[in-house]
């Protein structure tokens, strides 16, 4: 039999949707699920950009220029504008989400063998991104009881290589919610100035900032455009999971012309997704206005209720929409396929990420869970009495 790539065998699972065929057999069982698992957002798409396809009267569904229409990529610059980041369209280049994005900027800024830095735990699918580029990952370990701040900068230095060509964050983060601060990101940029390293910011949850806090942009540090690449999507903001409509944003000329290259291999983003999300620029400030709130409701409930839990100890998100829990159990990966393959709770459970999968230090994240509050608040309360009862089950 022909054999499998190192690589391919290297590609880690999805941590998120690994226990999805445990989930689905939980459904036909007749159990109700619900899903804490995924940053699907139940939050209306802005019916400006459902319009916009219902509405649309192209004839012929054709291909887009490799890097995003010229409208929509000016059209993003003016939101971005409107945000105190200030690009001009030449400067953005439209993916096929943001994941794509990523992909985009480690094809254009490293070779097999060199090592990005990222704060752990981090989003699971930048292992995916990095195996699939070749790169080492190397995670600075960012710790539940300081509610996943920046580490010190000292423990980037020892971590720096001749090898070394970024620092990726995710901010706010994807899995811990930490919004990293203005001060945070100009320590940051420091760094990458003095050993001359790139910045890659992973925004796509910009606007989900909480109590009063304002996200800060590495496209806003002065001194960093050689440096910065910015990661965005409309997945999150506008609840437009399934467009796939992201960019990768730098003022790094050759950053934009390498990634260019990229894109034109696969030819263009698609063209009915670019509609929807022009569109999308157009939706209203008290749209944003209502989600944020939601969503601080959201959190503030499922943290309350997480924390009257025995055992369990949670960090408190500043933004984006997930949180991170540690539970009284040894194996988070065995009792999440517990609560769907063994459990219910009146006929119904949940489903949780278990984070060891957003690390990628071994051995770290073994008792946690990452929570997504993508639910209303009766199904979050409803959510966390099924865990309680869940963890008196397990640990009995």
């Amino acid at each position: 039999m022909p054999a499998i790539s190192l690589k391919g065998q290297k590609m880690p699972e999805s941590p998120i949707r690994k226990l999805v065929p445990y989930a689905e057999d939980a459904k036909k069982r007749g159990h109700h699920v619900y899903h804490l698992n995924i940053g699907q957002p139940d939050i209306k798409t802005p019916q400006v950009a459902l319009d916009a396809i219902k509405n649309n009267t192209i004839e012929v569904l054709a291909y887009s220029r490799s890097e995003g229409s010229e409208e929509y990529r000016t059209k993003i610059a003016g939101y971005y504008h409107k945000n105190d980041i200030e690009v001009n369209a030449e400067q953005i280049i439209v993916t096929t989400g943001g994941s794509e994005a990523l992909l985009f900027a480690m094809g254009s800024i490293t070779d097999p063998g060199d090592e990005v830095i990222i704060p752990e735990p981090f989003y699971a699918n930048y292992n995916g991104f990095a195996t699939a580029s070749g790169v080492k990952v190397v995670p600075v370990v960012s710790k539940i009881e300081d509610n996943f701040a920046l580490p010190p900068i000292e423990e980037f230095e020892k971590l720096i290589t001749t090898k070394t060509k970024a620092i990726l964050i995710c901010n706010p983060g994807n899995p811990t919610g930490y919004l990293y601060s203005k001060e945070e990101i100009k320590k940051l940029a420091a760094i990458v100035k003095e050993h001359d390293l790139f910045l890659i910011a992973d925004e796509v949850y910009r606007e989900f900032a909480y109590d009063g806090l304002t996200h800060y942009s590495v496209m806003q540090e002065a001194g960093l455009e050689d440096h910065a690449i910015m990661i965005d999507s409309v997945s999150k903001r506008y609840s437009m999971c399934g467009a796939r409509i992201g960019c990768i944003v730098s003022k790094n000329k050759n950053v934009i012309s390498t990634a260019l290259k990229f894109a034109q291999a696969r030819l263009s983003p698609p063209t009915y997704a670019q509609v929807a999300s022009e569109a999308a620029l157009d939706t209203p400030q008290r749209y944003f206005d209502d989600v944020i709130e939601e969503y601080v409701e959201r959190r503030n409930t499922l943290v309350a209720a997480l924390k009257e839990i025995p055992g369990v100890r949670v960090a408190k998100p500043k933004g984006a929409f997930y949180c991170i829990a540690e539970l009284p159990v040894t194996n988070a990966d065995d009792f999440a396929q517990w609560l769907l393959e063994k459990f219910d709770h009146n006929g119904e459970t949940v489903m949780v990420a278990p984070a060891a999968g957003f690390y990628s230090t071994p051995g770290i994240g073994l008792n946690q869970v990452r929570i997504a509050y993508v639910l209303n608040e009766e199904d979050l309360i409803k959510s966390v009495a099924i865990l309680k009862a869940a963890l008196e089950t397990y640990n009995a």
